[in-house]
């Protein structure tokens, strides 16, 4: 009993740590959210699908190894070579929508030009190339937005819960079940509260009137942002 209670209690502090530590967890959510003007509502639902495919694929290869009786240590490298993967796409992502985001932000430049009439009346006309062709680069950014959201999906689907792996192999070895289904439970519950709890606190800080200044830059922003959780976790294993 004190041993379940412990591992229980470990399973929970790893889920809640490992989810503030790891900057990929939460980071990328937030600023997609800035720059994309989600609700808090669609925020919570894109982060909370996202983290539970990234439990879940954890889960299916512990499972799978447990069945088959692979070793820890090589379960292990198979979780770490997905963490690599899963940073490099996170890195893609964020510099192509970093790139989308300049473009963007180039044509959202309001500019002035003269205009000489045959009256000979002379006015300044404002404008930017942010509506011109409007309905081709609406489209084009539904699609980016949409790719956006899917890449990170398929980035947690792939980055690994490295942590949870060790915590299933124990009470599996032993034969306890029970409190397998317990340990994901536990750390699953921990990962996902935690998850919705920063990006709710981050969503709320990014409406601050600060921001509305970069307001074109955002996207950009956004993209860096998200290349640079990559690079953190490629470069710092968090």
């Amino acid at each position: 009993m004190l041993d379940s209670t412990i591992l229980l209690g470990t399973a929970a502090t790893i889920g809640l740590f490992h989810t503030l530590v790891g900057v990929d967890h939460t980071l990328p959510f937030i600023v997609l959210a800035r720059s994309e003007r989600w609700s808090l509502r669609k925020l919570w639902w894109v982060t909370g699908l996202c983290g539970v495919a990234h439990i879940l694929s954890s889960v299916v290869i512990g499972t799978i190894g447990i069945g088959l009786g692979v070793a820890l240590e090589r379960l292990t490298l198979i979780e770490s070579a997905r963490g690599s993967f899963a940073a490099r796409l996170l890195i893609g992502l964020g510099l192509a929508y970093m790139v989308w985001g300049l473009v963007k932000g180039r044509r959202a430049h309001r500019h002035s030009h003269l205009h000489h009439h045959e009256d000979g009346t002379v006015h300044v006309h404002d404008h930017d190339h942010a509506r011109e062709h409007l309905h081709p680069h609406r489209d084009r950014g539904r699609r980016l937005k949409a790719i956006s959201v899917f890449g990170l999906f398929v980035v947690f689907v792939l980055g690994p819960c490295e942590a949870l792996i060790p915590m299933l192999m124990a009470p599996a070895a032993s034969g306890s079940y029970g409190l397998v289904a317990a340990v994901i439970g536990v750390f699953g519950a921990a990962t996902l509260v935690t998850m919705l709890v920063v990006v709710t606190v981050g969503w709320f800080g990014m409406q601050w009137r600060g921001f509305n200044a970069l307001e074109r830059h955002l996207h950009a922003l956004a993209g860096f942002a998200i290349a640079m959780s990559g690079l953190a976790i490629e470069l710092l294993g968090v």
